[in-house]
């Protein structure tokens, strides 16, 4: 396939993943935005219990990005059979997973508060995951699925369930923050509960495709029977990407950890510019994904040129969109943050002071992150994951935290350094990653074909 060939494929097969991201994040923009507009403490704590949750989360999405590979390269040798085992026994993980770490979500005020974080906004926070914590179970059987079918290379149902999500997730927030509609005024509850119901909609919605629209692949039926086999290969392949995944995930953690060290306002005007950037990450994570699958398709065919020239035509694209949106935070930021909070709210101006600068941070690290995104996409899709999750873990927290905190405290440039930190951790990973791919994993389908 020529060059202009991988771009169109990329295109039909990546636009609806993008924006399917797009629309799941559209769900914690929702929460961070009315939550903006309901209290600037309340904003506070549902970034910290945002962070906190998210990094149990991609820990457990481990297990579902496995399947995106597995499935795809099953399904370019025609093997329904190897679908339907691989896809039930990443169900298996993730449920498994998801009740073993439901206490650390249960007591997570404790455990904040441990950590550094002000008694009022950690007491807010776990609250709050107290009840949306109930939500990771659907959310990570919802990610296994959704992996099973973008790897079968149907995305756009994917884009339309989780469209459908962000949408009942937008009206249960602005009835049950606010008190609308006759519904009561819960604040951040209301949040943690609308939160709950959309990752719900999406697991029953996705259940009835997969039922109806893939009767053969008959991923229900005898779903509590063991396959042992299969159960050991998809954690062999998972809990690497998951601990790769946490690693990164735990980097931004951290650096919301070490934000609340500088006080509530600095953490506010955190969350703003995290939520933005992870909007824009939402786009390089869609072209992982296509890599992952593009990648896995070639990897069973043994077809190393294919597999080169769709890398090259995913890191360009990534490469193209890192630079637009980096230009729109130098020049915007004001217009960005001003969207989160109200006109007349008196933190404004101390959120701004500190916010304008994040975005010159956020804007050199575009670059770095998606290019460390898509090397991991086209590592996973070539069922390399051992390897890079040492090389993410090395350099998110032997380079990027200590520098963060270095920067941050030790010289005194407050958030501005620990946004710094993750660009250099993030440049670590990247260029690290990139040339484990190049040099080795091309190579190695190469040498497979021969």
């Amino acid at each position: 396939m020529s060059y202009p060939g991988h771009v169109r494929a990329i295109a039909v097969l990546g636009l609806p993943l993008i924006g399917g991201h797009l629309a799941q994040f559209a769900i914690g923009l929702t929460d961070t935005v009315m939550l903006g507009w309901y209290g600037v403490t309340a904003l506070a704590a549902v970034t910290l219990a945002g962070s906190y949750f998210f990094l149990f989360f991609m820990l457990g999405s481990g297990f579902a990005f496995a399947v995106m590979p597995m499935v795809a390269a099953a399904a370019a040798s025609g093997d329904d059979v190897a679908i339907r085992r691989t896809t039930r026994m990443a169900l298996w993980l993730s449920m498994a997973y998801a009740l073993v770490v439901m206490p650390a979500l249960w007591w997570s005020g404790q455990i904040l508060q441990l950590l550094g974080q002000n008694e009022e906004v950690a007491t807010l926070a776990a609250q709050y995951l107290r009840v949306a914590g109930w939500g990771l179970i659907p959310a990570l059987i919802v990610m296994v699925l959704k992996s099973y079918l973008a790897a079968l290379e149907r995305t756009q149902i994917v884009l339309w369930i989780t469209l459908a999500a962000a949408l009942s997730n937008g009206f249960a927030n602005y009835a049950l923050i606010f008190g609308n509609w006759g519904a009561p005024e819960l604040g951040m509850m209301g949040a943690a509960i609308a939160s709950v119901l959309s990752h719900s909609v999406s697991l029953v919605a996705i259940i009835l495709y997969a039922l109806f629209a893939l009767p053969h692949h008959s991923l229900f039926q005898r779903l509590w029977r063991p396959d042992w086999e299969m159960f050991r290969a998809v954690f062999r392949l998972g809990l690497p990407i998951g601990l790769t995944t946490l690693s990164e995930v735990s980097l931004f953690a951290a650096s919301a950890m070490m934000m609340g060290w500088l006080g509530t306002i600095a953490l506010a005007a955190h969350g703003i510019v995290i939520t933005v950037t992870a909007g824009t990450f939402m786009i390089h994570l869609g072209l992982s994904n296509v890599a992952t699958i593009r990648a896995g398709n070639a990897y069973g065919r043994q077809d190393r040129a294919h597999m080169a020239r769709g890398a090259v035509v995913a890191i360009c694209l990534s490469l193209m969109v890192a630079v637009i949106t980096s230009i729109v935070f130098l020049l915007f930021p004001k217009s960005l943050i001003s969207l989160f909070l109200e006109a007349d709210d008196p933190a404004l101006g101390d959120i701004l002071a500190i916010g304008v600068g994040l975005f010159a941070a956020a804007a050199l690290f575009q670059l770095v992150d998606s290019a460390q995104a898509i090397a991991l996409g086209l590592l996973r899709g070539v069922q390399d994951t051992g390897g890079p999750m040492v090389i993410a873990t090395l350099s998110y927290w032997a380079a990027g935290i200590p520098v963060s905190y270095v920067l941050g405290f030790k010289m005194g440039m407050g958030g501005v350094g620990i946004w710094l930190g993750l660009a250099v951790g993030l440049a670590c990973a990247g260029a690290f990653l990139m040339f484990r791919f190049w040099r080795r994993s091309i190579i190695k389908v190469g040498q497979g074909a021969r």
